[in-house]
């Protein structure tokens, strides 16, 4: 699975953004058959979760630090999902990657996911 995310960018503090993950090639179709996650990369710190949404999108997750602030979504038809991004902090600079779950659930470990997208990064200015 080829998964792209997209729509990063430099952006000042209170600013809002939304990501987007898509895949292509032979096997597109897993992220709408199966959950999907976001998760984000520091520079010199782990990859955190972010936020996950099931098969249906009835079911979302999210990390403590972005709760109210962020919101997952998905659209299966085209194979993509999104990461609306609000009140962004510069707390919030990182590269943010996709995720593939190996179900058709929400979950927050990055041991739950099958494969990870190209990152985009987004920088929060103060």
């Amino acid at each position: 699975v080829q998964l792209q995310a997209s729509g990063g960018g430099l952006v000042q503090a209170g600013d809002s953004r939304r990501l987007s993950c898509a895949a292509s090639g032979r096997t597109a179709r897993t992220v709408s058959n199966n959950g999907m996650g976001w998760f984000r990369q520091a520079p010199g710190k782990e990859r955190d979760f972010v936020a996950s949404i099931d098969r249906t999108g009835g079911r979302t997750l999210y990390a403590d630090s972005v709760k109210g602030r962020f919101t997952i979504s998905r659209d299966n038809a085209k194979n993509t999902v999104y990461l609306q991004m609000n009140n962004l902090k510069p707390e919030d600079t990182a590269v943010y990657v996709c995720a593939t779950h190996r179900s058709v659930y929400a979950s927050s470990a990055l041991r739950d996911y099958q494969y990870l997208g190209q990152g985009t990064q987004v920088t929060v200015s103060s």
